[in-house]
């Protein structure tokens, strides 16, 4: 967890951007879009994700998000 909330942190200080963190960072296979998942609706993540993501405004990054697929942090892009 104490990496996840590194990684947070410097992208919220803009030390470095979401997209080049996650290119790098992520292991999932949306790492090669720089994390973008692209677009999807309810019903569609982990319940956890889902929740966190529909809570945040457009542009607006996550705390930490646990979910079975690992920690998680959400950059909202629309």
């Amino acid at each position: 967890m104490e990496i996840i909330k590194g990684f947070r942190e410097r992208i919220v200080s803009g030390k470095v951007k979401f997209a080049d963190l996650a290119s790098v960072e992520s292991d999932c296979s949306s790492a090669k879009n720089g994390g973008d998942l692209g677009p999807f609706g309810r019903g569609k993540m982990q319940k956890p994700f889902e929740d966190a993501t529909y809570d945040l405004k457009v542009g607006e990054l996550s705390q930490p998000v646990v979910t079975d697929s690992g920690v998680h942090i959400i950059l909202r892009t629309a």
